[in-house]
């Protein structure tokens, strides 16, 4: 036979084996991810896009919803690529993964923009009119590099010297959020770290001390930390009818929709109110209004339900995982998508004053959506990894 002849044989079984081998481990990584958490987080992110397009719709533009879809898909690939990666090797790059978040946020101390409705310069703008919010990838910078700070110090970790080491570590980034003006993604970093060293074992008694401590520090918080703004969110939330057009516009109008919404809904692209666009904001903070317009109470708790999953999801992920790393991670991406719905519904139910913290996987955010599934991958990395099942990591 022709040797020339074998060549395009050989290429042709080379190439059949390779595809054979993707295939096997696409097959590997659907048996032995977390699918209920991958599904979940897609139903709910498809969710959140559809409310996009519902309250966008006025405008006549298809940007906001087609940049949630592209960001959807961008994250949903990462969270699996990141995934099928071992996260005790991913957190051998923490600095790396620091260096660059960090920087991306001091740059917008110098070139960052607010966009329309906000009046905080916490983003960076692209070529292309697109943005990038670097506080985003900062939270998982922290996840990863405070998770790896406490494994290191587990033993040690209610000792002062260590236990003061790990605040100054967690303080880093509530600080430079709250000089950068975004102080309601300062609170998320600080449910965060507080989270974190409650699951890692800090005493209670350091938990009490701090608590007391912001007792006592509160007239100091109002009158040196607070400005004018915000603290006329508070007084506004107190009296809401006392400035109903004023700082209470925002709350009063979410209300309003989430009232004329009943039990079912006006129905989709249907809402007086979000359709006439008197719902500040209500594709992004206040989209849970909007969901209340016009898919009712039944809507809003489907919702409710959805991010309740997910966060039993990441907690179960975090009491399985094989060492403090793991857990820790896992424990981080709860808390931080926990003190977002809290905060968020807060505000949106009249509860908590209005901070610009948007609704995980819903509100509409391309930054937000893609680094809530880079959270996500790290999970399930930590549950892929939990044992010695995971077949295709050891062919890679």
């Amino acid at each position: 036979m022709d040797a020339g002849a074998d060549i395009p044989l050989f290429n042709h079984l080379k190439g059949l084996y390779h595809m054979n081998r993707f295939l096997g481990r696409i097959a590997d990584f659907i048996r032995e991810t977390d699918k209920l958490l991958f599904l979940l987080c897609i139903f709910a992110s498809g969710f959140g896009c559809v409310a996009v397009l519902s309250a966008t719709h006025p405008s006549g533009s298809l940007r906001r919803f087609a940049m949630q879809v592209i960001a959807l898909a961008i994250g949903v690939v990462a969270a699996a690529v990141i995934s099928s990666i071992d996260y005790k090797n991913i957190a051998k790059f923490w600095p790396l993964i620091t260096a660059g978040s960090l920087a991306l946020v001091f740059l917008t101390f110098f070139i960052g923009y607010a966009p329309e409705g906000t009046d905080d310069k916490a983003w960076l703008l692209l070529p292309g009119g697109l943005s990038l919010q670097p506080a985003e990838l900062l939270k998982i910078a922290f996840v990863i590099t405070f998770g790896l700070h406490i494994s290191y110090d587990k033993e040690k970790i209610n000792k002062p010297l260590h236990l003061l080491l790990l605040c100054i570590h967690g303080a880093i980034p509530v600080v430079l959020i709250h000089f950068q003006g975004d102080d309601g993604t300062a609170m998320v970093f600080a449910v965060m770290f507080l989270a974190m060293l409650f699951a890692a074992g800090v005493k209670l008694r350091y938990f009490i001390i701090a608590g007391v401590l912001v007792l006592i520090s509160l007239p100091f918080i109002w009158f040196f930390v607070m400005n004018s703004d915000q603290q006329a969110r508070i007084i506004s939330l107190l009296n809401p009818e006392d400035d109903l057009l004023g700082d209470g516009w925002q709350q009063w109008r979410g209300r309003v929709a989430l009232a004329s919404g009943g039990l079912f809904g006006q129905g989709l692209f249907n809402g007086p109110h979000v359709q006439s666009e008197t719902v500040p904001e209500g594709y992004n903070d206040f989209i849970i209004a909007s969901i209340g317009e016009e898919m009712g109470l039944v809507g809003v708790l489907v919702v409710i339900l959805l991010l309740a999953a997910i966060c039993i999801r990441i907690l179960k992920i975090a009491h399985n995982a094989r060492d403090t790393l793991g857990s820790t991670i896992c424990v981080g991406i709860f808390a931080m998508l926990a003190a977002q719905i809290v905060i968020n519904l807060g505000m949106c139910f009249s509860v908590l004053p209005v901070v610009g913290v948007t609704l995980p996987f819903f509100s509409a955010g391309g930054t937000s959506l893609a680094c809530l599934f880079l959270g996500i991958g790290l999970a399930l990395s930590v549950y892929m990894h939990r044992n010695s099942r995971t077949i295709y990591l050891r062919e890679l």
